[in-house]
């Protein structure tokens, strides 16, 4: 238990910090996932959508002023914000602001991260924080903020930037540093082709979380700077922190467990095979992201549906059944078998199909006699009775996304199902 002092210095520093999500990304790496929605809005572990985790972590956290920045295909984030996010009282200073690319300092949408936070610097002057925490909307993870901004404070940075470990072979997507003795930032490179490894480790770097943290009168002072500097890609990570290094006081918060001290949970599902892989690590019996934690709760916008339904058992083997597989509300699994697979809101399974270690988003229905292996199922999808993915990987990329190990992507276009006709 932390004394009730440490608690209360705690509560006060999130008080005055705003928090910004950046999330108007359209996450081109996840194909298909996001031709029509951002990133931040793809759904994710059977009930929530990514964004869920920072606005989460936010009010966990006891930090209640929030903005979410939208720019690409925003309108799903927008509904999900407006019916989920809607329970904070205004009366409290109390907020989930959408902040929608309005024009409101240039004649242009926004050219980059840092660009986002400076075409919304005068809401941001309304709300008058001491402390500005700028967030990626599209990372999965469970973190308590307060103790990086008392962080901040004790080691009188200008800027803290949240700091974990990751594989040597994944640099080239990241923001990778190095440290001193000290903690403080004194290189930084984003999205290396050499990245600068760990001392003693040759196979890890420390990259960059997407987080941070900046004194409010600084990160105006910066974000002007920067708007001005010619040539400049408005971004954070390639051109404000490098610019901050050597003149100012950048350092790095190691993201630990703070009951262990090892490295904690963090996912960049920026990838169909990581999105992939990220929800099947759920199905595990002691997954390391437990959302089954009633101190650190999960919080998302959930419609009213009815239990989820298993019907058959018939000696011909229509029986209705999942095992090491979790589902949702309003699912009916009706005398088919579904195994290791994530099964996300009204998702009907028809007799006699199998479906393995498949991540199935809302609304799908997969017809009679089906076998799905390995799939990501889009929302919306109408699987046709018969259908066979995930056997033959040839073929299926004829008609699908196949990624390099083997996970077959399927939309409703895919099927041959106009959800989105454009004429």
């Amino acid at each position: 238990m932390k004394p009730v002092g440490i608690t209360r210095y705690v509560s006060r520093l999130t008080r005055d910090t705003l928090a910004l999500v950046l999330a108007g990304g359209r996450g081109s790496r996840l194909k298909h996932l996001t031709l029509w929605r951002a990133k931040p809005a793809v759904p994710f572990g059977g009930k929530f959508r990514i964004i869920d985790f920072p606005l989460s972590n936010c009010m966990n956290s006891g930090i209640r002023r929030i903005g979410v920045l939208t720019q690409y295909k925003a309108h799903s984030l927008i509904q999900h914000i407006q019916k989920g996010w809607g329970f904070l009282r205004g009366e409290f200073g109390e907020f989930v602001e959408l902040l929608p690319a309005q024009q409101r300092i240039e004649t242009s949408w926004y050219a980059g991260t840092a660009d986002a936070v400076y075409q919304n610097l005068d809401i941001i002057r309304n709300h008058d924080p001491a402390y500005v925490l700028v967030l990626a909307g599209d990372h999965v993870y469970k973190m308590d903020y307060g103790p990086m901004i008392a962080y901040h404070v004790e080691h009188g940075a200008d800027v803290t930037v949240g700091a974990i470990e990751v594989p040597v072979r994944e640099a080239h997507a990241f923001g990778v540093m190095s440290l001193d003795e000290t903690g403080r930032i004194v290189r930084f490179a984003e999205k290396p082709k050499q990245p600068e490894t760990l001392p003693g480790r040759p196979d890890t770097v420390l990259a960059s979380m997407g987080i941070y943290l900046f004194n409010t009168a600084f990160l105006y002072e910066q974000l002007i700077k920067d708007a001005d500097t010619a040539g400049s890609n408005h971004d954070f990570g390639r051109d404000i922190l490098p610019a901050l290094i050597k003149p100012y006081r950048v350092i790095a918060y190691p993201f630990r467990d703070p009951h262990t001290g090892r490295q904690a949970y963090w996912r960049d599902v920026g990838t169909i095979d990581a999105y992939w892989h990220a929800n099947m690590e759920l199905i595990h019996v002691t997954p390391e992201l437990n959302l089954y934690d009633e101190e650190w709760p999960i919080w998302t916008y959930q419609e009213q549906l009815p239990p989820a339904k298993f019907v058959f058992d018939d000696e011909d083997g229509r029986r209705g059944m999942a095992v090491d597989s979790m589902v949702s509300g309003g699912d009916i699994i009706s005398g088919a078998t579904v195994r290791r697979s994530m099964l996300f809101s009204n998702v009907h399974v028809e007799a006699y199909s199998e479906v393995l270690d498949a991540v199935v988003l809302p609304d799908v229905t997969i017809g009679r006699r089906c076998r799905l292996r390995e799939v990501v199922l889009d929302k919306g999808c109408i699987v046709p009775d018969g259908t066979v993915i995930g056997e033959d990987l040839t073929a299926d990329a004829q008609r699908f996304h196949v990624t390099d190990s083997g996970v077959v992507l399927v939309t409703p276009e895919m099927l041959g199902q106009e959800l989105h006709h454009v004429r």
